[in-house]
């Protein structure tokens, strides 16, 4: 009070009063001395003079350690743009990662801010804290199993982000309560009389789903309300985890069971320590039931969590991680130490807070390793989310799996119980279409860091061998040229820093062999490939040898693959006597003749082809729909070299469109060349070479 002062909150309360609110709901979930207190000072180095290191000389160490905590989590809920927002949430990750009352204090700090919401006048204001304790607060509380707090976040948000939709649910539950109402009170009564007759004493009653969750699911479903089931679900509670079972056959034996619609949480627990046995019955009246049962003890941690689990224990207060074990929990951290995992492997800012939401948001399947660990994983996710799961380099050496013994694609879905071998290889081999075989943002980030890796490699080697052709083509040698000036003119470090620029696009390997010898120009094979260009016909004799060529023999570049110089290439013979066509020889037209060898010929490319020549290449590309961007496009490939000689664009959208690109290329490094340098323009989504 002393150090807030005068300072006001919105609602012209005190704003001392705002510490005091967080402190007394975290007194509700009976926590320690060290939280209550941190929650009473939790904006005091933020809001005021106050340091650290007072906080820790009149409070203790502890309490200092925990206020620095959320003082830097406070830092999150007032930043909008993505590399800040994410900076903050790296630091916010962190610090609760090590200790779960900095988390529990920020939540409780949340809540009440949500509560007092309404009386921040922006508009836009409201709608950004809102949709940030959607993403980001609630799927924590989540994580760490506060039910209660989760779900109070959820209502609350819904309510600035969406009112309309929310205004509706709510009438819509209205007028159900008033139809049924009276229903599910019988319903309830019906179901603790079996019990009860049963010898099994519970009390049973029942639950009205959220505005929220009834929006979530419909959403996700596609459903209208009046398809819903479970609106109205009943928990029955009873003494011990045996009476769970006991009554689950009881309330079995008196109605019908809907097939597949059983859950054993108890046996395996979710992620965040959720206990209970889920099912679905046909009940009194035709009713259609949903159940949860379970007992007091389960209950509390489902609703409370983590704050469950704090107690005294060797007259000290705090944190029961033993008994939270030997209740059948697990730690409460560890899914947040998957998300550090994730910030580990770097990546852009939206990458990190969308990989950070990925590993928050998805429910759970439990699956085994050969030798019996449980591994628990989102629903929806398949062997490479395991393996990464299991380790990073497990995931990078993956070549297959193996699913109960069986050889499966990696596009299986795992499901529950199912034990996953990981078939590995020797070395790392991440190509780039594993992202849309993985999930969990853990899988997902550490196959983007393996990429960018891979891409940097490739742009050095990429821009190496353009900087040698073109000092070739001059008479110079690379070898023999000091680039310190080179590395000067363009502001870079180290070599690697200039080939990887000159690979990527950003320098020109003309602009190299200038700034080496002024006044020397690349004198490039523009006026050559005008008049050499690679034609079929007995002409292409000049370009290809091998295989026993018949004299006069004609070839035909095949349509298919489209090969170009410094592709491997193979021969098929015409069976009509008409010559040979030439083939790449991943070509998968090639399949069709893998029973006739005698049609084979083993061809390469001479010197003149890969030295004289320019071919036909096709690129595709998915490109941002914005103003500009095509030109940027063939701005980039005239740069590199290439020579457009067609485009088309087709598969237009709002916010993207595809475009064939028909480029005359000297050889098959030119052409990746271009690709590489395609791939830097930040407006570019993807591009591949297009056979045929």
């Amino acid at each position: 009070m002393r150090m807030h002062g005068s300072q006001t909150r919105a609602s012209g309360d005190p704003y001392y009063a705002h510490p005091i609110e967080v402190a007394g709901i975290l007194t509700e979930y009976r926590l320690d001395t060290a939280t209550i207190v941190t929650a009473l000072l939790h904006d005091v180095i933020e809001d005021t003079p106050v340091t650290k290191e007072e906080i820790a000389k009149l409070f203790g160490d502890e309490i200092g350690e925990l206020v620095e905590g959320v003082t830097k989590l406070s830092k999150l809920e007032l930043q909008a743009e993505h590399a800040r927002q994410a900076e903050n949430l790296r630091k916010f990750i962190l610090a609760i990662s090590k200790d779960v009352r900095v988390l529990l204090v920020k939540l409780a700090d949340r809540l009440h801010n949500m509560r007092t919401l309404h009386f921040i006048k922006s508009q836009a204001k409201r709608e950004r804290i809102a949709r940030e304790t959607r993403d980001i607060y609630a799927p924590l509380a989540r994580n760490i199993g506060c039910h209660r707090i989760c779900t109070e976040l959820e209502e609350l948000s819904f309510e600035h982000t969406n009112p309309v939709a929310r205004n509706a649910i709510i009438r819509r539950l209205d007028t159900l309560r008033a139809e049924q109402g009276g229903a599910v009170a019988l319903v309830s009564q019906e179901i603790a009389a079996r019990l009860e007759s049963s010898g099994l004493p519970a009390r049973v009653f029942g639950r009205e789903k959220s505005p929220y969750s009834i929006w979530r699911k419909l959403q996700r479903k596609s459903i209208g309300f009046s398809q819903m089931s479970d609106i109205y679900a009943f928990r029955v509670i009873v003494d011990s985890e045996e009476d769970c079972y006991r009554a689950l056959g009881v309330v079995h034996r008196a109605w019908s069971s809907v097939p597949d619609r059983f859950k054993d949480f108890i046996s395996t627990p979710k992620r965040n320590n959720y206990r209970s046995l889920h099912t679905t019955v046909v009940g009194p009246r035709g009713m259609r039931i949903e159940m949860q049962i379970r007992t007091e003890a389960m209950d509390r941690v489902n609703e409370e969590g983590v704050a469950a689990h704090f107690r005294y224990k060797d007259a000290s207060y705090g944190l029961d991680l033993e008994g939270m074990e030997a209740a059948g929990g697990r730690d409460p951290l560890a899914n947040l130490r998957q998300l550090v995992q994730v910030l580990e492997h770097g990546g852009d800012a939206e990458e990190l807070v969308e990989h950070a939401k990925l590993e928050m948001f998805l429910d759970q399947v439990f699956v085994f390793t050969p030798k019996g660990k449980l591994v628990s994983l989102p629903r929806g996710a398949m062997p490479l989310d395991f393996a990464y799961a299991v380790h990073t380099s497990v995931g990078d050496t993956c070549i297959g799996v193996k699913i109960n013994g069986e050889l499966k694609p990696l596009r299986t879905l795992l499901n529950n119980g199912d034990v996953v071998e990981v078939v590995r290889g020797s070395k790392p081999v991440v190509p780039p279409d594993w992202r849309s075989l993985t999930v969990t943002g853990r899988a997902r980030s550490a196959i983007r860091r393996h990429i960018r890796q891979t891409e940097k490699e490739e742009f050095l080697r990429l821009g190496r061998a353009s900087v040698e052709q073109v000092f070739e083509r001059a008479g110079k040698k690379l070898k023999d040229v000091s680039l310190r000036p080179i590395l000067e003119r363009f502001a870079l470090d180290t070599e690697e820093a200039l080939f990887d620029a000159v690979g990527r696009g950003r320098v020109s390997p003309s602009q190299v062999l200038e700034t080496a010898f002024p006044g020397m120009k690349d004198t490039d094979v523009a006026v050559a490939t005008a008049r050499r260009k690679i034609e079929g016909g007995t002409a292409a004799r000049l370009y290809v040898r091998g295989g026993g060529l018949t004299p006069g023999v004609s070839l035909h570049f095949a349509h298919c693959c489209s090969p170009v110089p410094g592709d491997r290439i193979v021969g098929i013979l015409r069976e009509d006597g008409e010559g040979l066509d030439v083939h790449t020889i991943d070509c998968p037209k090639l399949a069709e003749y893998e029973d006739r060898e005698d049609l084979w010929r083993d061809l390469n490319w001479t010197a003149e082809a890969e030295r004289e020549t320019v071919s036909l290449a096709r690129l595709h590309a998915t490109i941002g729909n914005a103003p500009g961007v095509l030109g940027q496009v063939c701005t980039i490939i005239g740069e590199a070299g290439g020579n457009i000689v067609n485009l088309r664009m087709h598969h237009r959208q709002s916010d993207f469109f595809d475009v064939d690109i028909d480029v005359e290329v000297r050889d098959a490094k030119h052409l990746t060349n271009i690709s590489a340098a395609l791939r830097t323009c930040p407006t570019v989504e993807t591009v591949d070479r297009t056979r045929g």
